[in-house]
């Protein structure tokens, strides 16, 4: 009997550490959305979903939207796009994770989400915190100004001499671009995409440096915004490749999941990139 006790023993500890293993197993693992009923891995996936073209909040799930995490609302645009055709072709689910633009490359970090899909350049910098695929779009960068003002004709950087002006905060137009109109007066970056657009059309300032999507995308929802466009001049700004190709992040060292995504993105091509910015941007809410 006492054998029989010990064998028992024996045998409910392996079960129980067999469990503890399994459990083990799924916690560092893929995660499941939830309400997910496909048995796939999720990929969740962060961004601000207020960064249009890129990304946005709506209320439906119209035109494929999805629903944000722990929220009733969806987000749609490029990103949302970008990273439903990849999680498809990587047999994954979507999960939509929004924070905000600071919170992004933090929670990448600290492994709450499994990558960053919002517009990021693939600068040196953030190479030393993250991992980034190849680009999956690239996006030159121009101004906004407002119809009427001194600068609607400026055919160069130089035509912008002693404007009042602004950008988001953490990024290339602002930190870069921004220091070479001569004169400038620069103000605080913004927090936002949403609010470096009303920081223009208020009047606060009257110029902004952006990307070329986020400044057609803006054109669209602000009639009265012209966009400054040099790249076919000899007075651009001037910015490095790596700070105009756009790309999606990991945690550092996840070789396995930016494999999977660099094998995805490579049967995609810049006309596939263009047409679905193009969708994006024809479909964006005018209020973001």
């Amino acid at each position: 009997m006492r054998k029989l006790t010990k064998i028992f023993a024996i045998v409910l500890t392996i079960a129980l550490v067999c469990t503890l293993a399994a459990c083990g197993t799924a916690a560092s693992g893929t995660t499941q959305a939830a309400g997910s009923t496909s048995g796939k891995p999720v990929l969740r996936v962060a961004m601000e979903c207020g960064y249009a073209p890129y990304n946005w909040t709506q209320p439906t799930d119209e035109n494929g939207a999805v629903q944000i995490a722990d929220s009733k609302d969806y987000a749609y645009g490029y990103d949302v796009m970008m990273a439903k055709t990849l999680a498809e072709k990587i047999g994954y689910d979507v999960q939509i994770v929004k924070l905000d633009w600071d919170s992004l490359i933090p929670a990448l970090q600290s492994g709450t989400v499994d990558c960053v899909i919002a517009g990021q350049s693939i600068t040196s910098e953030r190479l030393e915190m993250v991992d980034f695929t190849t680009p999956y779009y690239y996006a030159s960068i121009v101004g906004l100004t407002l119809k009427g003002s001194a600068y609607e004709n400026a055919k160069g950087v130089a035509d912008l001499a002693n404007a009042t002006c602004t950008s988001q905060l953490g990024t290339v137009w602002y930190d870069v671009c921004l220091p070479q109109i001569e004169g400038a007066d620069i103000l605080a970056a913004q927090e936002s995409a949403p609010a470096m657009l009303v920081a223009l059309e208020s009047g606060r300032v009257n110029l902004v440096v952006t990307d070329q999507p986020t400044a057609l995308a803006a054109s669209v929802a602000y009639p009265d915004m012209v966009m400054l466009d040099f790249a076919d001049g000899e007075d651009n700004f001037k910015v490095s490749e790596e700070e105009i190709n756009i790309g999606i992040s990991v945690k550092k060292g996840n070789k396995e999941l930016l494999d999977k995504l660099n094998g995805a993105l490579a049967t995609l091509t810049t006309d596939d990139f263009t047409s679905m910015m193009e969708e994006a941007i024809s479909v964006q809410p005018l209020s973001n």
